[in-house]
């Protein structure tokens, strides 16, 4: 048993290339204390790996990191890791390097019991979080108050990032069903449709012109049968999410969803020649009096009817909301349905490309310059509908931007009758003080300087005539 440990403590430091038989040279950790890291404990390179990752320095880090004396997972005063520090510092590539050194991603030593996603959803950087997701990080960790990564995240803004990790689903669950189960000769889903069914499963924003440009994306999945499979695991999965122990209506109206606009997609394949483009063009063609998108809202509206499971508490909450509204108010289909399923809100500082709904659209319609989009691709899809409303919505503009000069200029003259008024009073105000001061000077003088002041006469001194 004792040689038996002896060769396993050797093929264990064999693994971190040191040589188990010699004596450590200075600053050396042998693999005994390499093993448990403790808080503040760091060697000499442990340091310089920490002042690398500061500095963003990847070289460094890197070269760093082949020394034996280096831990991955070594642990400061606070009990942060080298990747928790990447992770907060906002350093996607020095956090990619140090998970390829086997960091733990799940490591809660920190002394408030941080992990390296809380850091990553502090940072805002939505890459990073869904890097630390992807190598397994846990999202109901808590932290000393009792936060996950995803309430962190919220708490101090990160909406972004709160959105990647509620809407986060593993690639492994989705390989799944790339492998034959029980008697199964073949597999639900082909090795080949699993990478681009999973980008589109992680995508957060669920306007439908987005969902089916991501299918036209990739060529295995402009086709019938491809996408018949991919519908077919979205509902897998939506069952599954929902007879499961811990139900997740979230994820399983996710998954319906999608399943829907797989299907759409498939029989425009089918039924029409005009094939994806034709489907685009329905979603977002508007009517003629506003350019609202009709049939946008009725298919995503009709999607949330056709959810399987009736008795679901967010399908009761969708339908109290979404009913109600005439379509073409507020709030559309589509904002309920994304408030519900990512956990984003309203952000009054965020633009959204008209066409396909992505966050952060910058570039506006030339002409009306009331309609954006995030690049010229997306202006030349929605142009067959909006060059009907262009000319009306840039005289709306037009008069509006007269109506709000007017209302500045008379603000301003108003502004400046009220200043003169004001510089009237004051002057006004001076003249009299200055008034009342020379009356008062003038009362206290006498008449007369040799004479005395009349207070000084009294009554016995004055003189009556004979």
């Amino acid at each position: 048993m004792v040689r038996s440990r002896e060769l396993l403590s050797a093929a264990a430091a064999s693994s971190q290339g040191i040589n188990p038989t010699s004596a450590p040279s200075p600053g050396q950790v042998r693999v005994g204390d390499m093993s448990a890291p403790k808080k503040g404990d760091l060697s000499d390179t442990e340091k310089e790996l920490l002042n690398a990752i500061s500095a963003g320095n990847v070289q460094e880090a890197s070269r760093v990191l082949g020394c034996r004396d280096v831990r991955v997972n070594c642990l400061d005063e606070y009990g942060m890791t080298p990747l928790m520090h990447a992770a907060y510092k906002g350093k996607a590539d020095m956090c990619r390097l140090l998970l390829q050194h086997g960091a733990d991603v799940n490591c809660n030593k920190h002394e408030h019991g941080y992990t390296a996603l809380m850091f990553a959803g502090l940072s805002g950087k939505t890459d990073i979080t869904w890097m630390m997701l992807d190598a397994g990080a846990e999202t109901d960790a808590v932290n000393s108050v009792g936060r996950t990564a995803a309430q962190m995240a919220a708490f101090v803004g990160q909406h972004d990032c709160v959105t990647v990790i509620n809407n986060f689903f593993s690639r492994k669950k989705l390989d799944y069903y790339t492998k034959p189960q029980g008697l199964e000769t073949e597999p639900k889903l082909p090795t080949k449709l699993s990478g681009p069914l999973h980008k589109i499963i992680m995508s957060t924003n669920l306007n439908p012109v987005k969902m089916v440009m991501l299918v036209m994306d990739n060529p295995l999945l402009v086709d019938t049968e491809a996408l018949e499979k991919c519908r077919r695991v979205m509902e897998l999965i939506c069952e599954k999410c929902v007879k499961q122990q811990d139900m997740n209506e979230v994820l399983a109206m996710k998954m319906h969803y999608i399943s829907c606009i797989l299907q759409k997609c498939s029989t425009f394949l089918k039924d029409r020649e005009d094939k994806l483009d034709g489907l685009i063009k329905c979603l977002l063609k508007g009517r003629d009096e506003d350019g609202f998108p009709v049939y946008q809202e009725k298919f995503i509206r009709e999607c949330i009817r056709k959810f399987p499971y009736c008795d679901a508490t967010l399908l009761q909450q969708l339908v109290r909301s979404i009913a109600p509204v005439e379509i073409g108010n507020d709030p559309t289909a589509i904002s309920v349905l994304t408030q519900a399923i990512t956990g984003q809100v309203g952000f009054m500082d965020a633009e959204f490309c008209t066409t396909c709904g992505e966050k952060g659209a910058e570039k506006r319609c030339s002409i009306c310059k009331m309609v954006i989009y995030c690049n010229q691709a997306c202006q030349k899809l929605h142009w067959f509908t909006h060059k009907k409303a262009c000319k009306q919505l840039q005289e709306q503009r037009e008069k509006h931007e007269a109506e709000a000069a007017k209302r500045r200029e008379k603000q301003t003259k108003a502004e400046e009758a009220q200043s003169m008024e004001e510089t009237v009073a004051a002057v006004e105000n001076l003249s009299v003080e200055q008034s009342e001061e020379v009356s008062g000077s003038v009362a206290t003088t006498p008449d007369n300087p040799d004479d005395p002041p009349a207070s000084h006469l009294s009554p016995a001194s004055s003189v009556t005539a004979d």
